[in-house]
């Protein structure tokens, strides 16, 4: 009696509960990207109504990627203690009862302190559904985090069009974000009865084989990064006594730190991209190129919107030419983008501009996170939570930056920092994993 066997390389088809958990993270990724979202095309008249100008505002809007740093170091111990489904579910419903409060904040230094609260909660969120997602990728045995991220994005497109919507026909931002909070709110708390059941296993991810692309590269080779002190003090034939071990151990430990950084700054120069999007798109829109309300929303819109088409098809392109690949492109689409954008100064190719800077920036935030949760060398967890800690200076560097060069020159002229963080992908991407090659399976006896 013969079997049918899979192809070569195909992992085997995930369960019930695989599939439900992953539908489940896919929700939770949806309602953060749109609860936040709800809020900025707002961002104009709250400005106007605060009566703030562009480096106050630039400061205050700072207070939530302040608020995500002083946080977000604890989210590794939330989800040890309290498991990762019921931090991303709680916080979630929190968060939307801040962001009703910060729309409703009477003076700027109340506003700046809901974001900071806001920013908080969202980094405990997001390493807790990217924690839990990455729990759903193992079980799956190829990447699907990218979709994850895709979802996000179309929540994030709905929330800004919501905004916009709302902003166009007059709605009260209180009524428009209790709606908002109330809908979204729902949505998390019906996925966690989907989500997968039990503590943090804290043995999956050693148990897990590593391939290509699970091992971050160094620049010249797609070879893993060595764990910081395994194999005898005798492997490599020289320095075998201990002080040979603990050189080796430290270059290594070195090494990986280097690596991390690295991986930092390329998720950082994902946030830069989506902060400008967030903070100043309608903003530059509507101000120094005279859109309409709704039209200057299509900014953030534009830049999300691609993004999400980027991380749909973001899984097969790490998977057929590798992360570092894809990161590259993403890069030259930055520069390119925002560069032609910022030359030729419209409505539309600013719209367009922002398109191709979120389509290059689509697959950067889940490449970095995933390859730091892979790093040898880090309890597990750690990785992932350092880099979402620390990606989040280029939210809090960011807007104050671009606000002090707008107050100094021009919002054109801030907006220049957009394609100097492409050339930074460009520069460092050789940290990423090259194609991941899948292992042919052996045949049975």
């Amino acid at each position: 009696m013969s079997t049918t066997s899979p192809r070569p390389g195909t992992p085997a088809a995930p369960d019930h509960e695989t599939r439900r958990a992953r539908l489940a993270v896919a929700l939770l990724f949806l309602t953060n990207g749109a609860l936040f979202s709800n809020l900025l095309p707002r961002y104009p008249a709250i400005k106007d109504a605060l009566d703030l100008s562009n480096a106050s505002f630039g400061l205050a809007v700072a207070a939530g990627p302040v608020g995500a740093i002083v946080a977000g170091l604890a989210a590794s111990w939330l989800i040890r203690r309290f498991r990762s489904s019921r931090v991303a579910v709680v916080g979630t419903v929190v968060t939307a009862v801040v962001v009703l409060l910060a729309g409703l904040s009477p003076v700027g230094a109340l506003f700046a302190a809901a974001l900071f609260v806001a920013g908080a909660l969202d980094a405990i969120v997001d390493v807790a559904q990217n924690s839990h997602g990455l729990r759903v990728q193992r079980r799956y045995g190829r990447s699907i985090l990218n979709s994850f991220h895709a979802i996000w994005s179309v929540g994030a497109v709905t929330g800004g069009l919501m905004g916009g919507a709302a902003a166009g026909l007059g709605v009260p931002i209180g009524v428009h974000l209790a709606i908002s909070g109330v809908v979204f709110g729902v949505v998390a708390i019906v996925s966690y009865r989907l989500m997968l059941q039990g503590p943090e296993p804290a043995s999956e991810l050693e148990e897990a084989p590593a391939t290509p692309t699970e091992g971050v590269a160094s620049s010249s080779t797609s070879a893993p990064v060595p764990v910081a002190g395994a194999g005898s003090d005798s492997d490599s034939g020289s320095g075998s006594g201990s002080d040979g071990g603990r050189v080796r151990r430290s270059a290594v430990k070195l090494g990986t730190w280097g690596v991390l950084i690295a991986l930092v700054l390329i998720a950082a120069s994902g946030t830069v991209v989506e902060d400008a999007g967030n903070t100043w798109a309608a903003l530059y829109l509507s101000g120094s190129l005279g859109a309409g309300v709704t039209v200057a929303a299509l900014g953030f819109v534009a830049l999300q919107g691609a993004q999400f088409v980027g991380r749909i098809l973001g899984d097969r392109l790490v998977d057929r030419f590798g992360q570092r690949a894809v990161a590259r492109v993403g890069g030259a689409l930055v520069f390119v983008g925002m560069g032609q954008a910022l030359a030729f100064p419209s409505v539309g190719t600013t719209i367009l501009g922002f398109a191709l800077a979120g389509f290059g920036v689509a697959t950067l935030i889940p490449a970095a996170m995933h390859a730091a949760d892979t790093l040898p060398g880090f309890r597990q967890g750690t990785g992932l939570t350092l880099v979402s800690w620390l990606m989040r200076l280029g939210f809090l560097a960011a807007p104050p930056l671009i606000g002090a060069v707008a107050d100094a020159s021009s919002l054109r002229v801030g907006l220049l920092l957009i394609p100097a963080v492409g050339l930074v992908v460009l520069a460092l991407s050789g940290v990423l994993a090259g194609r991941q090659r899948h292992p042919r399976p052996q045949p049975r006896g």
